[in-house]
């Protein structure tokens, strides 16, 4: 069986990105390469990916859709988003609630969406997998 291990979340500043994940995480991760820094996220990598300080000749282009994140505490990774400085949206589609503000959606997790690299943060009780 197939398992997950790394997710690469393209950034154009890396020393920015790895503050800011480093807060958010909880974590200060460590650099692996001039254009990557590698975060533990319970067995899985997030890796902060800058093409150009790599030397791969293109920039970073952000993720389309979010990488989504169990966490214990969701109000305290709300309040460590907004501190290390995420934007949120202004907005979100009909029917899911806001994005920026903690929210039970239809399927019945509790969560939030920073934007930049879209991610959201799932209260780790609520994480829905599919199975009823």
């Amino acid at each position: 069986m197939a398992r997950l291990f790394r997710v690469i979340l393209p950034v154009g500043d890396l020393e920015a990105a790895r503050a800011f994940y480093a807060a958010v995480l909880g974590e200060p991760g460590r650099r692996v390469s001039p254009g990557r820094h590698d975060f533990d996220c319970g067995g899985s990598i997030l890796a902060c990916f800058d093409p150009v300080a790599d030397g791969d000749g293109h920039a970073a282009t952000p993720l389309p859709e979010p990488v989504y994140l169990a966490v214990p505490d969701l109000e305290a990774a709300h309040r460590t988003c907004r501190e290390a400085g995420a934007s949120f949206p202004s907005g979100s589609p009909p029917g899911v609630g806001p994005l920026g503000e903690i929210a039970r959606r239809p399927w019945g997790e509790e969560s939030f969406d920073p934007f930049g690299n879209p991610l959201c943060f799932v209260r780790e009780g609520s994480v829905f997998t599919g199975e009823a």
